[in-house]
């Protein structure tokens, strides 16, 4: 996809000289500084409007990079920024952040030394890759030259000497290199932005720089420095794949669309609106397509699958036709294939891959989503849903808001808030400018069901590989793409806890981070999960042995850990509001958003009662319970298990 610029073979009229003939102009740097020119020369290109490829380079220093890429910035003299990061793998979050935030059109590099820091990368890989999202990882490795065997923080494989801790890597990239030579870097490079700009391809890239190799110098073309921009493709479908779906929607009489992350990817929402609102489609979406439609649009159904509404997943249990646009098909969205349970239900696939594209035996369209919307809408013209259908979809969605509001209500100002009171007193608060981050834990599923997205960048659930730690750098890369909306990151206590030190790094780059910790004292998620698969909630609380201390046979069933989060992120940098009731709650939301500067809420929640109790799922998801037990708890929830297990379809 990207254009260059080749001069064609003429003759100089004035002296007579053949142009192709003379040697190119050329530049020496090292390998280092000549990938940052590279980098600070890349653009994307889409729609007519122009982005920095890659923005930013976050890094953390040692021995494996420090002499090397950390020169080349110091030597780039601002022409690439450098941000300090705290963690490695909270490095990749916040990139992942930034280019989800940014519609994958621009990106972050991360540079880590060889050894700890480069495998700390391996789960942030992971996650953007699982998520596509574009990422650039730039980890040092050892020497190329071998003058010593081993060096420091070499792993040692005795059947293959070329092997380093970095191609831990290789499974979790979309693309992968290693930079032998200087020379290798110029078709390397190339491949890499090739990568990070593809819709269908991109995710974590990984090009592992040997520290001797990073640092030796090389007489560069001047060719490899210019200017390019990376068109970054709208697909056109298929003109028999587009008939064949115009002739399935047209046959439908009840079908449902599932909005998947591919609409916001391509900045479909537009074409999506328009497309339900002339077909009365209703729209379900996955975790990562939620806000495709904002929540009150007359087609917007909510969520769907194991943390959906339900709305959603009735309508999804009898439709005849799914038309999947920009989707992956989870098991979360399918229920874990029993969702979808009507006889001869059919399945159009709208996606950029084809991979994607064939899932659950579908017809594809493989295609960019907003020219397949907009192509498929203009091959449906003048076809409706039947107005009973309609009627019945958007009574039933009324019903389901009605729970919501039933979740979200706090009569008592007084109390402590359940965590679906905590939501909903943030929904009340927010308007479409502000942003929503989380990944794992309980809210996950709360705010999938419950949220009202009045945005369509609003809501940022990462919920392609659910990583705890990912909500606060994640919002400090939310906030470098867009700083002048209010970010939220809710974290419950156990997600907190695996990942806070970035927190100082908004603290030092003055971002207006707003954080919200839930502490419930514990695994709250899958505290509950352990003990519906019949594991009675076994080491998912944070609390003290029962048996005391130097008992290992105790279970940790005691009182809560006396531990204070706030006063931790307050010792981190961040302006803390402890808020202990409802009427607490809403008051520290409202001064954390006119905030400055870092600000925490941080609130205990209560167990849900029966009037405040966020609504249960309304799907199946498979989680396999012991098969043989003598215990009560799983033998019943195999019981259960294998009743749900029996609704297992293959669509084929």
């Amino acid at each position: 996809m990207g254009t260059a610029t080749n001069p064609a073979h003429t003759t100089d009229p004035a002296d007579g000289t053949d142009p192709a003939h003379e040697t190119p102009p050329t530049r020496r740097l090292t390998v280092a500084q000549a990938l940052i020119t590279f980098l600070t020369r890349q653009y994307t290109e889409r729609d007519g409007e122009r982005h920095r490829l890659i923005d930013a380079v976050w890094g953390i220093f040692g021995h494996g990079n420090v002499a090397g890429v950390g020169q080349a910035l110091v030597e780039a003299d601002g022409a690439m920024r450098y941000v300090q990061g705290r963690s490695e793998q909270a490095m990749v979050h916040a990139a992942v952040g930034y280019a989800r935030q940014s519609g994958r059109l621009s990106a972050h590099a991360v540079t880590t030394s060889i050894g700890p820091g480069a495998t700390n990368l391996v789960t942030g890989a992971a996650l953007a890759t699982v998520n596509r999202l574009p990422v650039l990882l730039l980890p040092g490795d050892t020497f190329a030259t071998r003058p010593a065997d081993p060096v420091l923080q070499q792993l040692e494989v005795r059947a293959a000497g070329d092997v380093s801790v970095n191609d831990a890597l290789r499974p979790v990239s979309a693309y992968f290199d290693r930079i032998g030579r200087p020379e290798a870097l110029i078709p390397a490079a190339l491949a890499a932005m090739r990568v990070l700009t593809d819709p269908a391809e991109t995710g974590a890239v990984t090009l592992a720089l040997p520290q001797d190799v990073q640092a030796e110098a090389y007489d560069w073309p001047e060719e490899f420095f210019a200017e390019r921009v990376w068109r970054v493709r709208r697909q056109a479908p298929d003109p028999d794949e587009l008939a064949d779906a115009v002739a399935l929607v047209r046959a439908a009489r009840r079908p449902l669309l599932v909005a998947g992350g591919g609409v916001h990817h391509s900045r479909a929402e537009e074409a999506l609106a328009a497309f339900a609102g002339a077909t009365g489609i209703p729209v379900a979406s996955t975790q990562a397509g939620k806000g495709s439609l904002p929540y009150d649009h007359p087609c917007d159904v909510g969520g769907v699958g194991h943390t959906g509404t339900a709305t959603a997943d009735e309508l999804a249990r009898a439709a005849d036709l799914v038309i999947g646009v920009g989707t992956r098909w989870s098991d979360f969205s399918t229920a874990s294939a029993t969702l979808f349970a009507g006889r001869g239900v059919r399945f159009l696939n709208l996606n950029v891959t084809g991979f994607d594209a064939h899932k659950l035996a579908a017809h594809p369209l493989v295609a960019d989503a907003r020219t397949a919307l907009e192509a498929l809408a203009a091959g449906l013209a003048g076809h409706r849903v039947e107005p009973a259908y309609a009627a019945a979809y958007g009574a039933a969605k009324e019903r389901w808001e009605a729970r919501v509001s039933a979740a979200f209500d706090a009569p008592d100002a007084s109390a402590r808030p359940t965590q679906g009171q905590v939501v909903g007193a943030l929904d009340a608060l927010v308007t479409a400018d502000d942003i929503v981050v989380n990944a794992a834990g309980s809210l996950p599923g709360d705010l999938h069901k419950l949220w009202r997205a009045r945005s369509r960048d609003q809501y940022h659930v990462e919920y392609g590989y659910s990583c705890m730690g990912y909500e606060i750098p994640a919002a400090i890369g939310v906030l470098m793409a867009r700083p002048n909306r209010p970010v939220w990151a809710l974290v419950g206590d156990g997600t907190y806890l695996m990942n806070p030190t970035e927190i100082v790094t908004a603290v030092q780059e003055r971002l207006p981070l707003r954080l919200v910790i839930l502490q419930n004292h514990g695994y709250a998620s899958i505290g509950g999960l352990s003990e519906s698969v019949g594991a009675e909630g076994y080491g998912t609380a944070y609390r003290f042995r029962t048996g005391g201390a130097g008992d290992p046979g105790g279970t940790y069933t005691g009182d809560p850990l006396p531990v204070d989060l706030a006063a931790n992120a307050a010792a981190l940098g961040m302006r803390v509001l402890r808020a202990k009731t409802v009427g607490e709650l809403r008051e520290a939301l409202a001064r954390a958003r006119s905030a400055e500067a870092p600000t925490c809420v941080y609130v205990e929640t209560e167990t849900p009662d029966t009037v405040s109790a966020v609504p249960p799922a309304q799907a199946w998801w498979d989680v396999p319970v012991a098969e043989t037990a003598g215990r009560p708890a799983a033998v019943g929830a195999r019981e259960v298990y294998d009743r749900n297990r029996a609704a297992r379809r293959r669509h084929l």
